[in-house]
C-alpha cells in the first residue's frame, strides 16, 4: 500500500482509508438493521486485517455507532500503528444555528473529545474534524481557538473539517484555518475536483469520501429505485471506460479519485472482508494521467445537485 504526506501535518497515510461508518451503523443500500450488520468479534478482527494489509488511516466519528469502541478494541497495543481521525458529535450550533458561545463551545468539545479518547482507548487522536460544516463554523474564530487548545494540550495532531458542497468546501480550503479538509468526491460529482489546487497551495491535507457513492458505483448499484432513473442511465457510461487496469466500475471509481495528486487518502466503506480484499486490489498504483483521466473528467453527472444522498435516504430511494 502507498502512503502519501497528509498535507502540512506531515503524517504518512495509507492512500486507502478505511471508513468506518458500516461497521458501526446501519449504512448503505440493502443494510437496514443491525442483523445486516458484522458481528462485533467480526468487525474488530477486520479492522486488525485492514491493518495487517497496509491500511494504516482509519475514520470514524462518535455519530458511527459503536465503531470508535470497535476502533479502541482492533487496536489496543496497536495505537503506534494506526492514524485514527475522529470528529466532534454534533451539536456545536444553537437551535438558531449561530455558533455556541466560547464557554458553551470549550465545554462541549471538551466533552466530545474525552468521550472518543475513552472510547478508542488513546490519549490523543491525529485528526478531529468538525461534522457540522456550516459556514457559520468554517471560519469561527472561537472554534478555531478551542481546537487550537486541543493541539496544545497534546490531545489532538491536526485539525479539520468535513465539507459539504462545493461552495462550502472553497470557503474552508481558503480559510486557512485547517490542516485536513474532508470532501466527497466521485465519478459522479466531480465539483470539488476543480478546489483542490487551492489545497495544495494551502498545504492542506484532503482525505476524500463518497469515492463509491454509497454503493451506487459498485455492483450494488445496478438495481436502483424507479425515481433514480436518471442516475442509472448515466451510471451506464461508465461502462465502456472499464478495462484490464479497471476491470469493474468500483476499480474505476476508486482509481479515478486516486489519480489526483492533492488527494492524501480516500475512504472506502468496508464491512465485509471480500470487500477489504478487493478495494486492496485497486489501491495498486496504477491510476490515470493525461487523456484518460481528462475522458473521466468529461463523465461527471450533468446535474450534481440531484445527487444529495441524504434526501434520497429519507425518501426511502437507497433501501
Amino acid at each position: 500500500m502507498n502512503r502519501r504526506t497528509l498535507g502540512r501535518t506531515g503524517v504518512s497515510v495509507s492512500e486507502l482509508a478505511f471508513g468506518c461508518v458500516e461497521i458501526g451503523v446501519p449504512y448503505g443500500i440493502g443494510v437496514r438493521t443491525e442483523a445486516d450488520m458484522l458481528a462485533e468479534p467480526d468487525a474488530v478482527a477486520l479492522l486488525r486485517t485492514a491493518l495487517d494489509g497496509g491500511i494504516n488511516l482509519f475514520d470514524t466519528a462518535p455519530a458511527y455507532g459503536r465503531s470508535e469502541r470497535l476502533l479502541g478494541k482492533a487496536f489496543r497495543g496497536r495505537r503506534n500503528r494506526v492514524v485514527i481521525a475522529t470528529k466532534l458529535r454534533h451539536g456545536l450550533l444553537r437551535t438558531d444555528g449561530t455558533p455556541l458561545p466560547l464557554h458553551d463551545l470549550r465545554a462541549f468539545v471538551d466533552e466530545s473529545l474525552r468521550a472518543s479518547l475513552s472510547a478508542l482507548q488513546t490519549d490523543y487522536v491525529d485528526v478531529l474534524q468538525v461534522h457540522e460544516s456550516a459556514d457559520t463554523l468554517v471560519e469561527h474564530d472561537d472554534l478555531t481557538q478551542v481546537l487550537g487548545e486541543c493541539k496544545q494540550r497534546g490531545l489532538v495532531r491536526a485539525v479539520g473539517i468535513s465539507t459539504y458542497g462545493p461552495e462550502n468546501t472553497r470557503r474552508a480550503l481558503s480559510s486557512g484555518r485547517w490542516d485536513v479538509v474532508q470532501l466527497a468526491l466521485n465519478l459522479m460529482d466531480q465539483r470539488n475536483a476543480d478546489l483542490l489546487p487551492i489545497a495544495q497551495a494551502g498545504g492542506i491535507g484532503i482525505m476524500v469520501r463518497s469515492v463509491l457513492f454509497k454503493g451506487i458505483l459498485t455492483s450494488k448499484g445496478e438495481q436502483l429505485h424507479p425515481a433514480l432513473g436518471p442516475v442509472a442511465e448515466h451510471r451506464r457510461r461508465y461502462l465502456p471506460a472499464l478495462s484490464q487496469r479497471a476491470p469493474t466500475l468500483a476499480t474505476l471509481a476508486t482509481k479515478f479519485a486516486l489519480s489526483f495528486p492533492q488527494i492524501a487518502s480516500i475512504l472506502v466503506g468496508i464491512d465485509r472482508l471480500e470487500y477489504l480484499d478487493e478495494a486492496l486490489r485497486m489501491a495498486d498504483g496504477r491510476y490515470f494521467d493525461g487523456d484518460a483521466l481528462a475522458h473521466l473528467r468529461t463523465l461527471a453527472y450533468p446535474d450534481p445537485d440531484f445527487l444529495d444522498l441524504p434526501t434520497w435516504g429519507r425518501m426511502g430511494w437507497l433501501t
